[in-house]
């Protein structure tokens, strides 16, 4: 299967069970669209946990009905998430999501090693962008999440996105491992665990994938870029998924494709019990009820 646009989250996500969502501080009124619109669309069902009155306002100003949403009071933000947190481990939601209140509080209440929301699994993130300059959805990781990698937590990072990528129907995901340049320098660390990564790809200790690198940007996802320069590779021009070395690489490519680029994405944070949403003020609308989309097609 190849994932064609963002539309196949929402296409894979109706023809599975409706799944809840609860949303952390849900007096936001981005979120509170994006969610009106997904309950709309049939995606999931909400659960809002959060200030009612402001909740109420706002929805009433967006002309989202209420009266089949469960609404639960809790004003204080970082206490809205530990409430999310405690619905999920009870199984009455099955997607959590940040509303109004800081990233450090909600992935405090997902952290916590009694009562969170651990798997067992490194967090990562991973987000699938929709542009007009290449032919299929684009995955980005780990933008958010995971500053420095070591090559153990690099392993785990690509585990996760090729769970993800095989829930979604791609049975053999391309990965492309970015680097500077193509070739092993060992001045270069990036370089040297590409290859690596490469390497345990090819003798079967990362399965399910198909991984090379290191790869330039432009040879990752131009086959004339690659051609040019004599790489002979299944991945080369073709990645489904573009593995970065660092959080500062990652997230600026992934800034540049919606800002410069002109995609859209859809982003959630894997490795939880559950999918984990958590977006950006500055995302668009079409950008949060995409990112839903894809957690309940998980």
């Amino acid at each position: 299967m190849i994932l064609k646009s963002l539309n196949t989250f929402v296409e894979i996500a109706s023809e599975k069970p409706k799944k809840k969502i609860a949303v952390a501080a849900a007096e936001d009124q981005p979120v509170l669209e994006a969610v009106a619109k997904a309950f709309k669309e049939g995606i999931c069902s909400p659960i809002l946990v959060g200030n009612v009155d402001k909740i109420r306002e706002i929805s009433a100003k967006i002309g989202f009905d209420l009266n089949n949403v469960e609404i639960i009071s809790e004003n204080e933000p970082a206490q809205a998430c530990r409430t999310c947190v405690k619905l999920i481990r009870q199984d009455k939601a099955q997607i959590l999501m940040k509303g109004m209140v800081g990233t450090a509080d909600y992935l405090r209440a997902i952290l916590d090693k009694e009562n969170g929301l651990r798997s067992g699994k490194l967090l990562s993130h991973v987000g699938f962008f929709e542009t007009p300059s290449y032919p299929k959805l684009i995955g980005v990781t780990d933008a958010a999440q995971n500053i420095t990698p070591t090559l153990d937590e690099k392993v785990s990072i690509i585990n996760n996105s090729v769970n993800l990528f095989h829930r979604l129907g791609v049975e053999n995901p391309k990965i492309a491992c970015v680097a500077a340049i193509e070739g092993v320098n060992p001045k270069m660390p990036a370089t040297v665990e590409a290859a690596a990564l490469t390497m345990m790809n090819r003798r079967k200790q990362i399965k399910g994938c198909l991984i090379d690198g290191p790869l330039g940007f432009d040879n990752a996802v131009s086959k004339e870029a690659a051609e040019h320069k004599g790489i002979e590779s299944e991945v080369a021009g073709d990645a489904d998924l573009l593995f970065f070395p660092n959080i500062e690489i990652a997230n600026a490519v992934y800034k540049s494709f919606t800002y410069f680029g002109g995609a859209t994405v859809a982003a959630i944070i894997l490795g939880a019990t559950v999918p984990v949403v958590l977006t950006s003020r500055a995302d668009s609308d079409r950008s949060k009820l995409m990112s839903i989309a894809l957690a309940a097609s998980f």
